[in-house]
């Protein structure tokens, strides 16, 4: 199972304490992912598909409680090559599925057909109806990414006012979603792995969020890890040209002129050097007598590379 569905079937199990919240929730789902059919004699239906079993139940039970609705639920097989189940939730015009749908504000008060992309304010004037109202959102056409590949949470709508719209209602605590069109779709992102956080805490997915700051902990300890390392690497790297080059330039006033001929503080340091090749600077400086630090060990060392510079540009 998914990450994103392990997220749907647990948001499912957040209890419904009133009709209030049972509207907002399934105005949610089923603006996002319900379809209006047509069918013989000009029957109304209307349909909510999902691949998620949890989700037809949670439609189910909620419908059948607060609504006095006994939904059709009908089960088939996907034509993705997957080829998994596809749960149908089915509200018929003997259910009343008009009035609703003009009562969760699916439908616009009218006789028409017209769909209403608005979100009433009703729905989500407290805390609870807002978040009831974002989880069902989430649960109709939401997803999120395995956390262990990548930080990635949306919301899909087929309405560029509804997206605007929920990204508005969703950013209400303090979140920064986006809206961008995807071909004919309309999505409401989350990329940051604290704001995802955020948004498994409003719809009720504890259990997910807890999993989520883990991986986020992993992660964060591992690239702390390889920046430390790759740190180590190049600072030893660096050390290590540097020793070989002043290795090079004693070598070469030895050969040219003798070290007999440079001056007592820098023939006892290049006299050390070439003794202790692999040693840090400090650790030569502790050496000498009376001991020198690491910056004049360093200065030594330079005044040495410029005279093999000097004796190399005669030469």
């Amino acid at each position: 199972m998914s990450f994103s569905a392990k997220v749907k079937r647990e948001a499912c199990r957040v209890p419904i304490t009133s009709k209030e919240e049972a509207i907002s929730v399934l105005s949610g789902i089923m603006k996002v992912s319900g379809s209006i059919a047509l069918g013989a004699n000009k029957q109304v239906s209307f349909k909510v598909n999902t691949e998620n079993a949890a989700i037809a139940r949670f439609i189910f039970k909620v419908l059948k409680e607060y609504f006095g609705i006994h939904t059709r639920l009908l089960v088939r097989r996907s034509n993705s090559l997957k080829k998994n189940n596809v749960y149908m939730v089915v509200i018929t015009e003997d259910m009343n599925v008009k009035e609703f749908l003009k009562e969760i504000r699916v439908l616009e008060e009218s006789d028409s057909f017209i769909v209403d992309y608005s979100i009433p304010s009703e729905f989500i004037d407290t805390d609870e109806k807002r978040k009831a109202y974002i989880r069902g959102a989430f649960l109709g056409g939401g997803s999120i990414s395995n956390p262990e590949k990548t930080y990635h949470l949306e919301f899909v709508t087929h309405n560029e006012k509804y997206a605007n719209n929920l990204s508005r209602v969703v950013n209400t605590y303090g979140l920064f979603s986006k809206v961008i069109q995807r071909k004919n779709s309309f999505v409401i992102y989350i990329k940051e792995g604290e704001q995802i956080v955020d948004v498994l805490n409003i719809i009720g997915a504890h259990t997910s969020l807890l999993y989520l700051e883990n991986v986020r902990i992993m992660k964060e300890m591992r690239n702390n890890v390889n920046r430390l390392v790759n740190c180590e690497t190049a600072n030893l790297s660096k050390t290590v040209n540097a020793a070989c080059r002043q290795i090079e330039s004693i070598k070469l006033i030895e050969r040219e002129i003798g070290l007999q001929r440079l001056p007592q503080n820098l023939r006892e340091i290049a006299e050390l050097r070439l003794k202790y090749p692999d040693e840090a600077l400090k650790e030569l400086g502790m050496m000498l007598d009376p001991p020198v630090g690491k910056s004049g060990v360093n200065h030594r060392l330079r005044r040495i590379e410029k005279i093999a510079g000097e004796l190399k540009g005669e030469k």
